[in-house]
Order: C-alpha cells, then structure tokens, then sequence
C-alpha cells in the first residue's frame, strides 16, 4: 500500500506540475482515490485532515483583501508615496516595500492587481520600460507572503502545524520570528531595486491623488489583526474563534458593500465567485492526500533518508532544506511541499537535538523566497507576465531569470543567515 499511496502521491505532484491551471482537480482526483483505497475514512479525512481553520481565515481574508482593493486605500497610499518622495527612484523603491508590506496582511496577487496599473503609469510619466518595476510588485509582494499568519496559504498552514498564533510570527520562545526574519530579505530587495532605480530617474514626480471610497475596509482588516492577534495570548496555533472571526468580518464586510455602499447582491455574487475557489478546492486534496501519506509512514522513511544524508551535520542539513526547497518552489507549487515536509524538517531537527524553527524557518524561507526564481514559481508572477503582455511588452524565462535569480539568492541569503544567527 506504501508503493501504491506514493505512486499516486508522485502522479499527483506530476500533473500539478504539468497541468497547473487544473490542479484542483489533480490534487481531489489522488484525494478521491485514497479515500476509495481506504488509506483513510472519509470521515476522518473531512474531520481531521482536512484544516477548516485555515480555509476560515483564507476565505476571509481573501474577501477583506478584496474590498480593500475597492476602497481605493492602497492605491491612494502609493500616490501619497510619488507626491512626497524626494525623487521618482526612492519613490519607486518605497511603493516596492509598501507593496510587499501590504501583502504580508493580503494575498499576492490581489496586492498585485491593485498595484500594477499605479506602476504601470508611473513608468509611462517617466517614459521607462515598466517590466523592472513589474517584475519588482510581483516578487515583493511574494516575499513577504509568508510574514505573518495572514499572509499566504503556506504561513497559515505553518501555524496550524507548528502551534503558532499571529503573534509568534513576531517574537518566538523571546527570539525574534518569521516576521522579522522575512523583513531581513526584504531590507536586502529594497537594496537590490534601489542599485537599478536610484541611478535611473532623479525627477521629483506630482500626481493627482485617487479619491478614496471608504475607509471601512481598512478598519475590518486592522480588527482582523487585532483580533487575531488578542486571540493569540488564548488559544495557541490557528484556532476554531480566530477561524470564525476572520469569516464573520469577511461577512461583514460583504453586508456593509451590499447595504450601505449599495452595490447590490449581483456584484457582491461576482466578488464571491472571483474569490480563488480552485487553491481552496487545492488546499482540501492536497490536506487529504498528505495526511494519508503521513499515515502510512512514507513521511517517517522520508526523514530516515535525510538523517541517513545528513549525518550529524546541522549546518549541512540546514543548507540542503534551504537550497532544494528554492529549487523545486522555483517549479512547483509551494503548498503541498510545505505541507509535506513540515513533519519531516521539525522530526529531523529534533533527531539532531535542535529546536525545530530552525530547519521549518529554513523550510519557509526556501519555499517562500524560492517562487521569485522563475516566472511561474508563484501566482504573483505569472500574473505579473500576463500584465506585461497586456502592455505589448513580452517576458521571456531568460528575461525573468536576470531579475528573479539574483533576487532570489541575495534575500533568501540574508534571511538565511539571519535566521541561522538567532535560532542555531
């Protein structure tokens, strides 16, 4: 049954790889077939393996993050930014940072979205090629994804396994945390873009600010971090009240744009069913068919052939998590790896007598950072591409590269090192 469960496990991650724009369907498909092998009960999969928590607050938030990109906010704070910076290069650099800021509290690509056509007309006024800038959105905004509990999928599923609440992200075990060591890579980008955009334009750039709508987007996301933040001191990891707070502003939300702002259930319906139902859909499978792969013991063999590499060296096994998980997140869909090796990088650090943050930070830093690489390691950057296109501007994979790989290396590297410093 191992070879079986591991076959289909293989076939799944082949046709996540192949086929990306179905892979709701691969991962339901190896899910289905687990269940009709009785791996697992399909009560015990929609009971336990299945996280609701997380699928709570990532559907919350992603309404929230939606009626945030309504409300105007973001992109009249990127307007304030080019009025006031000292010229248009830190002014650049600046919206980069607020961009990847802003999407450590709203998912990627909606940060993207609201900031592309801000970055897009700015590179027009200044008449250069936008595709740096774009390219920059896209991994920013990537980066700082997995900074807070909120921020991405992976950070959410991290919590749910780890125990952590929102306010671990910042200080862990009186240790500095994810958060900051992220902000380490992220000071280490700002550096990177600032070489490109500081010696480009020295004109100071004026804009017309765009009128805000409402600020009630914007207070339901700042409850939504106090909340879950105060439920942290009570409850540890990703629990059924933070869940259920998340939901119940979204819901709110929903009915202060139907009734007060009048948009009227029709297009209320439209946001709901543009919210990612396929990552959702995703997320069930992939959490069926890794908790029967972990059932079986194939995660268990996994980390015997890893301490069988490894040995004793601590610095060695930090290394290898870190490069191959930037590899394969280069390729693959970041999501099922991490929830896959999160067992296996916390049970190796134990067997080497570590605290586990070390090698699981290795793991989400890898991961995280690694989908920079190429221009469809993450969602961010494919729909950075397809913006691009939109503007008659054609992003080849070697084009990507000059930017993303040293990108790539030089903040994962500082993270990196930073979180070998605080946690070895």
């Amino acid at each position: 049954m191992k070879w079986i469960v591991l076959a289909i496990t293989i076939v799944m991650y082949a046709a996540v790889v192949v086929f990306p724009a179905r892979k709701a369907w691969a991962t339901l498909a190896a899910a289905g077939l687990v269940l009709i092998l009785k791996v697992v009960s399909p009560v015990y999969a929609i009971g336990t393996l299945v996280n609701w928590n997380v699928l709570m607050i990532y559907i919350g938030s992603l309404v929230l993050a939606e009626l945030f990109i309504y409300s105007r906010v973001p992109a009249r704070i990127a307007d304030s930014i080019v009025t006031h910076a000292p010229n248009s290069g830190i002014a650049i650099v600046v919206i980069l940072v607020i961009t990847g800021f802003i999407s450590a509290f709203v998912e990627n690509v909606a940060t993207v979205l609201v900031m592309a056509p801000i970055a897009l007309a700015l590179s027009s006024k200044l008449k250069i090629n936008p595709t740096l800038f774009m390219i920059g959105l896209a991994v920013m905004a990537n980066l700082q994804g997995t900074a807070t509990l909120v921020g991405d999928p992976p950070s959410m599923i991290f919590a749910s396994f780890a125990g952590y609440g929102f306010n671990d992200f910042f200080v862990f075990d009186g240790r500095l945390s994810i958060f900051f060591i992220v902000q380490t890579g992220m000071l280490a980008g700002a550096l990177y873009f600032y070489a490109f955009f500081s010696k480009n334009n020295k004109t100071k750039i004026v804009i017309e600010g765009e009128p805000v709508l409402s600020l009630v987007p914007a207070a339901l996301l700042v409850l939504m971090i106090l909340g879950l933040a105060v439920s942290s001191f009570f409850h540890s990891g990703i629990s059924l009240v933070s869940g259920l707070l998340v939901v119940f502003l979204g819901f709110a939300g929903l009915l202060w744009y139907v009734l007060v702002r009048g948009e009227g259930i029709p297009k209320a319906w439209k946001l709901i069913r543009g919210l990612d139902w396929e990552t959702i859909l995703f997320l069930v499978g992939i959490f069926i068919v890794i908790g029967a792969v972990s059932k079986i013991g194939l995660l268990d063999d996994l980390v015997h052939v890893l301490k069988g590499i490894v040995g004793g060296n601590v610095l060695l096994g930090y290394i290898v998590i870190v490069v191959i998980s930037v590899f394969i997140s280069g390729f693959v869909d970041n999501v099922p790896y991490i929830i896959a090796m999160l067992p296996v990088t916390a049970e190796l650090a134990r067997a080497l007598d570590l605290k586990p943050e070390l090698y699981m930070f290795a793991l989400l830093v890898g991961s995280c950072l690694g989908g920079n690489l190429t221009p469809f390691g993450a969602s961010a950057n494919i729909v950075t591409v397809s913006l691009l296109k939109k503007e008659g501007i054609t992003l080849s994979f070697p084009g990507w590269l000059k930017v993303g790989l040293p990108f790539t290396f030089i903040t994962t590297g500082a993270a990196a090192l930073f979180l070998w410093f605080v946690w070895r």
